[in-house]
């Protein structure tokens, strides 16, 4: 039998045999997310949502240190698990089958993880969580052996730093479950902190062939994921009220200001591509690293969203102006911090520089109007977005 695919069986032409795990050429023409990346991408909208409820959950009752501190930790093991998938594929994606199989253990990681928010949420029980994160980081760290055998000198130093690294921290979070409630507070940001670390220390004299297109491209997907999360749960919330209390005259402006803001919130991150602007590690980590308060914040806008649903209704324990802020300020953060870390590289101009920054204050100032707060905001979104689209039209 020959070694030309025509000639082999038809039930064999598909089979993807086991490959060297070689890096991919940063170079690389037409580099796009694979079905493999975009499943991977859709598993964690489980773990986005879940959090997402229960951070709804604690602001309808008044419970904001709980709800936010409890969502920053479990929106970080979900980001931070996705970006190091993501970072490692656009390097060294050979999508055969040890690698989809490894993949497929990470989601399982992922669904485990999702399964576990409830508990860290209302009883600070860690244990399914960290389990589950456990799951996702072991299989990265196999990923990354895998690698390594196939590299050599700097880049096979890199690999092997990033398989230790992965390891000595997934060591110390369940180190971490021994430790009692009341010491989270103190220990779980040292375990944050360890995982950040682990990529500036790997790749001190060498980077990983990270694709600069194929990484804005992921990081543009997991946006639209999370701002479809968004939209969905303010349906939902809308769709619950409407047929609880028939609130229909409350509910309106809610759902029209928040259908602004996620319709703003993708306009804007998506105006003008990123990947020329991603030239280096100093570049892309602080970009990279940076999404974890743009996706966070977009994520939350969505909760918010569904606060000030029951509060329209009465069902939340709150003031108008706390409902109204639970959208208002995730939706100024995004504004910020998108111009700070995305678009303000690709603006030309006093004035079009500071379309974002001026959105972002009138949209937190959008707080004050209680119960029209919502449908302020959103319309402040939409001007800057009409604002921005002309300032760049009469540059041309």
């Amino acid at each position: 039998m020959t070694g030309d695919p025509a000639q082999l069986p038809a039930h064999l032409q598909h089979r993807r045999p086991v490959r060297r795990m070689a890096p991919r050429s940063r170079d690389e023409p037409h580099r796009t997310a694979t079905p493999l990346e975009l499943f991977f991408d859709l598993c964690f909208v489980v773990a986005v949502a879940q959090a997402g409820r229960q951070l709804a959950g604690h602001l309808a009752e008044g419970q904001l240190g709980t709800g936010l501190s409890g969502y920053l930790f479990v929106f970080f093991a979900i980001w931070w698990a996705w970006m190091n998938f993501s970072w490692f594929a656009s390097a060294y994606d050979v999508d055969d089958v040890p690698y989809r199989l490894t993949t497929l253990v990470q989601i399982t990681g992922v669904l485990i993880l999702a399964a576990g928010v409830p508990r860290m949420f209302n009883d600070h029980d860690l244990v399914l969580g960290v389990a589950g994160y456990v799951v996702m980081r072991f299989a990265m760290v196999g990923q990354w052996l895998r690698a390594a055998a196939c590299e050599e000198g700097a880049a096979r130093r890199v690999a092997l730093r990033y398989a230790l690294g992965i390891t000595l921290c997934q060591i110390g979070w369940g180190l971490i479950l021994l430790v009692p409630h009341d010491a989270y507070n103190y220990v779980v940001p040292l375990g944050i902190l360890a995982e950040l670390s682990v990529p500036v220390i790997a790749e001190r004299d060498a980077q990983t062939t990270w694709h600069p297109h194929h990484i804005a491209e992921r990081y543009g997907l997991f946006t639209l994921i999370v701002l479809g999360e968004t939209v969905a749960a303010a349906t939902l919330a809308v769709q619950t009220a409407l047929d609880e209390h028939e609130a229909l005259g409350e509910l309106l402006p809610i759902a029209a200001g928040g259908i602004l803001l996620c319709f703003s919130a993708w306009w804007i991150y998506f105006a003008r591509p990123i990947h020329d602007h991603l030239r280096s590690n100093r570049q892309a980590f602080l970009w990279g690293y940076g999404h974890y308060l743009v996706l966070g914040s977009a994520a939350a806008i969505g909760a918010g969203l569904e606060v000030a649903v029951e509060h329209a209704v009465g069902a939340a324990h709150i003031t108008a102006a706390a409902a109204t802020a639970a959208v208002t300020v995730p939706a100024a953060l995004y504004l910020f911090t998108l111009w700070s870390l995305h678009a303000r590289h690709l603006k030309r101009g006093a004035a079009q520089t500071a379309v974002l920054p001026v959105a972002a204050a009138a949209v937190l100032a959008c707080t004050a109007l209680g119960g029209a707060g919502v449908l302020a905001a959103g319309l402040v979104a939409a001007a800057a977005v009409a604002v921005g689209i002309a300032l760049h039209a009469r540059e041309e």
